[in-house]
């Protein structure tokens, strides 16, 4: 009887104007090779966040659809909600 535990992200969505990166994390356990639980979890990337943590696929969808038109959008909506 081996129980496991596997951290997954299986699923990207780009949302809103500013293309926000939201990454679907699934928590499985299996044991002996048959999942017992499913459990989800998420967490956003916002244009000019650090992602050098991220894996490399989620650095290249990153890459992607965060471009400098998008980072600087994103700057200046910044820096007019804080004023």
């Amino acid at each position: 009887m081996a129980l496991t535990k596997e951290v997954i992200i299986d699923k990207y969505e780009i949302v809103g104007p500013f293309k926000h990166v939201q990454c679907r994390h699934a928590t499985v356990v299996s044991e002996d090779g048959t999942e017992l639980s499913r459990s989800f979890s998420r967490h956003v990337i916002s244009p000019n966040d650090d992602v050098s943590g991220e894996p490399t696929e989620t650095q290249a969808i990153v890459a992607a659809v965060h471009t400098q038109a998008i980072k600087d959008a994103y700057a200046a909506h910044v820096a007019a909600e804080s004023e």
